[in-house]
């Protein structure tokens, strides 16, 4: 289990070149002209947790594999879009499926860039893009409404009620991730988490700025902090170029060296993917042997026999127990057996919550 996200934003805000990055391909073609991404692009993002490879190291693992978040890229949106204008209006489709948005917002000046709107202003452009989102939204829930019209039973009434709720709440320019100021019972957050509604998932925003701003931001950056510390969204800082250039070192320590020469601890894919597991709960867990050294993805309080499911179905239907070894003690006594021989070991049985930075030998019997 890994996640997956859309990238939205105005042409020429970054997002091809990002996504080309956090893909480590060409994929996306980035170019100085609006709407130059045609047909919407999916790839996979190797999430790079420097836990793994340490404990890699320790055991001396054959192969490392690391989880992995999908991404996918649409056309840039502009005002309109959802009438017509633009090209993003007809990809929308493509990420109403994914579990969060990474809304990339231009944040640096550069007079060979061109800003479709003429002058860098984040704010305004959030607005625009979100705008159009709301619009579309409502163009579903209203063309749902329309279906649920026609039937007479309790049911229908009930799910007629609710979408008007939500399309009330978007009338007032309310995004419905900030539905949380209701209160909203647990039946009726499942009945919106199945319309699939773009602006009921979590967003990060992403502020691309230039390569000498990405350690302290700028005065765009800040409007954008400001901004969504009132809507208490996260936001990462990150250059798109200097991303680039990291996604052309392959070999993972001296990725680390070059972004420590830039005063970084995490290349900007690290910080997007942490920030990702944040918004949508989510933690990691280890198996570590000789042959791999492997992460996996699980929701906060998932317990150890859905962890070992995500693995193999069998592991979960015969599971008996999870030898488990905490990240900091695996490390501590320098492997599985120096954790064992200071009884640092775990039995965890089926009530065990998996804790971030477990790792996991699971037995099992089918």
């Amino acid at each position: 289990m890994g996640f997956n996200c859309g990238i939205v934003g105005l042409p020429n805000v970054g997002k091809s070149t990002l996504f080309n990055a956090l893909t480590q391909s060409a994929a996306a073609e980035a170019m100085n002209y609006p709407f130059c991404t045609i047909d919407p692009n999916i790839g996979k993002a190797k999430i790079v947790d420097t836990r793994l490879y340490k404990l890699a190291q320790i055991a001396n693992s054959a192969k490392i594999i690391p989880t992995h978040m999908e991404v996918v890229d649409i056309a840039g949106l502009v005002k309109g879009a959802s009438k017509g204008e633009g090209l993003g209006n007809q990809f929308l489709g493509h990420i109403r499926n994914t579990d969060a948005i990474l809304h990339i917002v231009r944040c640096f000046k550069n007079d060979d860039v061109t800003h479709i709107a003429g002058a860098v202003d984040p704010i305004r452009d959030i607005e625009i893009v979100e705008t159009e989102l709301m619009l579309a939204d409502l163009e579903s829930l209203r063309k749902r409404e329309s279906l649920v019209a026609k039937k007479a039973n309790p049911e229908a009434v009930t799910e007629r009620r609710r979408i008007q709720e939500l399309i009330d709440w978007l009338e007032r320019g309310q995004l419905l991730n900030q539905l949380d100021q209701l209160d909203y019972a647990d039946d009726e957050r499942t009945f919106l988490n199945s319309l699939h509604l773009i602006t009921s998932k979590p967003v990060l925003y992403i502020c691309n700025v230039g390569e000498s701003e990405v350690l302290s931001g700028n005065v765009y950056s800040k409007a954008v902090e400001n901004f969504a510390y009132g809507r208490k969204f996260p936001i990462v800082i990150v250059s798109a170029a200097i991303e680039s250039e990291i996604a052309l070192i392959q070999d993972n320590s001296e990725q680390m060296e070059y972004i420590r020469s830039l005063g970084l601890d995490l290349s900007g894919l690290a910080r997007i993917a942490s920030e990702g597991y944040n918004l949508l709960n989510l933690i990691t867990f280890f198996t570590i042997g000789p042959p791999e050294a492997r992460a996996w993805t699980v929701r906060k309080g998932a317990k150890a026999p859905g962890a070992a499911g995500i693995i193999h179905s069998d592991f979960e239907r015969g599971f008996i127990c999870a030898e488990t070894i905490s990240y900091d003690d695996y490390v501590g006594y320098d492997g599985e057996f120096g954790a064992k021989s200071a009884g640092k070991m775990r039995l965890e049985g089926k009530e065990y919550v998996v804790r971030d930075g477990d790792v996991f030998h699971f037995r099992f019997n089918v």
